[in-house]
C-alpha cells in the first residue's frame, strides 16, 4: 500500500540520495503500525499516539531497542530499563506531559491481559511512554488523557501512519508554529535486499525564527519576538536491519543531526530523546537455551544507517509540520501554519 505524496516532498527539496521507502514513514518496516486517539474539544487539544513494533505479544516476543537521551528535560517512563537491558516488551506510547501516568498504566493493563503471569510467575514489564509538553494549545491542567484514550491509541493500529495534528501531536508546538507527529523513511538495499529505516517524531521543540529549510534559507520567524529554545522532540526509530543493542545507541545518536539541520541546538528547557528498535530479531521472554545467536550489521556499512536516520529525521519533523492545520487552542493561543506561510511568501516572491 502506497500513501499519498507526503507535502515536504511537494517543496522541491533535496533531502540527499538515499530514497524513502514506498510509504515514505516509519510503517515502511515491515510489521510496525501506529495508531492515535486524538482530544480536539473545547480547551482539549491533546492525544495519544501508539507505535507497536509487531503484531504479536511483545512481552513473550521482545525487540532488541535502545535510548539516547539528547537533552533531559523530560517526564518519559520506561527509558533507563530499556537503555540497561537493550530491549523493549511493551509498544510505544507517546502523549503529553501530564498523561504519563495514565498511558504507563494502560501498558500495564494491556500487557497483563495478554500475560496474566506478570507480575506472579514471571518479572513485572517495562512500559515505555514519551511526552512533550503541550500546555500553551491544550488546558494540560486538566489531565483528559485516560488509560482509556491510551488503549484506543493501541486498538487503531495500521500501517497507516498519520502526520500532523493527530493524536499526541494534536496540541504540539515547532519553531513558533503549529507541530505535532510526523514520520519518514529510508530504503537500503544491502546483500542484494531491501531494508528499510522508519522514523516518526513527535514535534515540539523550537525557537521561533531558527527554522532552517532544506534549501538553506530560514523560515519566516512567526511571531517576531525573542523566546528560548525549549519544548521537546520525542523520535522513535523502527528498523528490520539486524543491528544489536550497540549499533541501535549509536544509530539513533543520528537524530541529533536532523534536529541540527533545521537549526536547533536542543536548550537547556528542551526535551529531546531518541528511542530505536528492530524487528530483525526477536528476544524470547521464555528462552531456555544457555546462549543464543544474534545477528548483526557489519560495521563497515553503518554510515548508511546514520546517514538514513539524519535524514529521515529531518524529514520526519518537516513532515509533522507541513502537515498541520494553523490552530487556535486554550485562551485563545494560536499557531499559524508552516505550509500556509511558505505558500503565501512564494506568492509574495
Amino acid at each position: 500500500m502506497t500513501s499519498p505524496q507526503r507535502p515536504a516532498r511537494t517543496f522541491g527539496w533535496d533531502f540527499g540520495p538515499l530514497p524513502p521507502g514506498p510509504r515514505n514513514g516509519i510503517t515502511d518496516v515491515p510489521g510496525v503500525r501506529v495508531g492515535h486517539a486524538t482530544l480536539a474539544s473545547g480547551d482539549l487539544r491533546t492525544g495519544v499516539t501508539a507505535i507497536l513494533p509487531h503484531a504479536g505479544n511483545l512481552y513473550r516476543d521482545k525487540v532488541p531497542a535502545a535510548v539516547h537521551v539528547i537533552n533531559g528535560f523530560g517526564k518519559s517512563a520506561g527509558l533507563m530499563q530499556v537503555s540497561e537491558l537493550g530491549n523493549l516488551e511493551t509498544p510505544i506510547l507517546l502523549t503529553n506531559t501530564f498523561g504519563v501516568a495514565a498511558c504507563t498504566q494502560a501498558l500495564i493493563r494491556d500487557a497483563i491481559r495478554r500475560n496474566p503471569d506478570i507480575g506472579r510467575e514471571t518479572a513485572t514489564v517495562n512500559p515505555v511512554v514519551g511526552e512533550c509538553n503541550d500546555g500553551f494549545l491544550s488546558d494540560i491542567q486538566a489531565l483528559a488523557v485516560t488509560p482509556d484514550h491510551a488503549l484506543a491509541a493501541l486498538a487503531s493500529a495500521s500501517d497507516v501512519a498519520a502526520s500532523g495534528s493527530v493524536g499526541a501531536g494534536t496540541g504540539m508546538s515547532a519553531f513558533g508554529y503549529k507541530g505535532g507527529v510526523g514520520t519518514a523513511s529510508r530504503r537500503l538495499e544491502l546483500g542484494g535486499r531491501a531494508y528499510h529505516i522508519g522514523v516518526l517524531v513527535l514535534a515540539n521543540f523550537g525557537r521561533p525564527g531558527d527554522l532552517l529549510l532544506p534549501d538553506g534559507s530560514k523560515a519566516p520567524d512567526p511571531r517576531g519576538l525573542e523566546a528560548p529554545e525549549q519544548g521537546s522532540a520525542i523520535i522513535v526509530v523502527a528498523t528490520d536491519l539486524p543491528l544489536d543493542h550497540r549499533q541501535l545507541t549509536r544509530a539513533i545518536r543520528r537524530t541529533g543531526v536532523g534536529l541540527a539541520r533545521l537549526g536547533s541546538f536542543w536548550g537547556h528547557g528542551s526535551g529531546d530523546v531518541a528511542i530505536g528498535f528492530t524487528t530483525a530479531t526477536r528476544i524470547r521472554h521464555d528462552e531456555t537455551a544457555d546462549t543464543v545467536l544474534c545477528a548483526m550489521l557489519n560495521e563497515a556499512r553503518m554510515d548508511l544507517v546514520f546517514e538514513a536516520v539524519a535524514g529521515a529525521t529531518q524529514e520526519a519533523v518537516l513532515d509533522a509540520m507541513l502537515s498541520s492545520a494553523p490552530m487556535t487552542g486554550r485562551n485563545g493561543h494560536h499557531r499559524p501554519s508552516l505550509a500556509e506561510t511558505l505558500r503565501l511568501t512564494a506568492r509574495r516572491a
